[in-house]
């Protein structure tokens, strides 16, 4: 066999394991975020998520650019009702935000990903913050407490509400019910609690494409 040949077949082979591989990807990923439809089956959402299905289709042409890797949820579902701290150390949770459309937003200072997109956060919480819309980015260091507070300071991360759960039960919350995977984790989330869409890793949230996504799911 000639080395253009070998070449050749060890293409064909590398192909064959990718597209395996994104596959088998993919299909996860859409059993885990509700797109995936067995046995040709339609799985309604509950009464208080069917606004978010609608709201979740039309923002779905919009994952794009900077946040290609958002999933768009296909059967939107209500999210734990997750417990955390404000700034003066009230318990806080996602209930206090019905009636808001809320990007939540998991970070710590040990995960280089997450200090890297704060700004952006910050800067999108600049841009579209109001009555109908927050940036909720809850703190999960669970030592030196004073730490996450000092870091935002010194990166002149102001816009922000702080947030946080010194216990990271918030992330095992949301990893028992397959919204988390790793840090950072944030989810686009509807004014009745429900999931809209997630994204497991970092993204430029002040990006023009990130500011359309999040009006688009403002739109009335």
């Amino acid at each position: 066999m000639t080395a253009s040949q070998h070449r050749s077949l060890a293409w064909k082979r590398l192909t064959l394991v990718l597209a395996g591989g994104v596959g088998g990807v993919a299909v996860g990923l859409a059993v885990v975020y509700g797109i995936v439809r067995l046995t040709g089956n339609v799985v309604e959402a509950e009464p208080a998520c069917r606004p978010a299905v609608d709201v979740a289709r039309r923002i779905a042409p919009l994952v794009r650019g900077e946040i290609a890797a958002v999933a768009v949820a296909g059967t939107p579902k209500r999210l734990p009702e997750l417990s955390f701290q404000d700034q003066a150390g009230q318990t806080r949770t996602l209930a206090d935000w019905r009636g808001r459309t809320v990007l939540l937003n998991l970070w710590a200072t040990w995960c280089v990903p997450c200090r890297k997109e704060m700004p952006a956060l910050d800067a999108l919480q600049a841009k579209l913050g109001g009555p109908g819309f927050e940036v909720v980015a809850i703190n999960i260091d669970t030592r030196n407490l004073e730490r996450p507070k000092t870091w935002l300071k010194e990166v002149e991360v102001g816009k922000l509400g702080y947030y946080a759960d010194p216990t990271a039960k918030v992330f095992q919350d949301l990893k028992e019910a397959g919204k988390a995977f790793g840090m950072p984790t944030t989810i686009l989330i509807d004014p009745a609690g429900c999931e809209l869409a997630t994204l497991a890793g970092p993204a430029e949230w002040a990006s023009g494409d990130a500011v359309k996504l999040v009006q688009a799911a403002l739109a009335k």
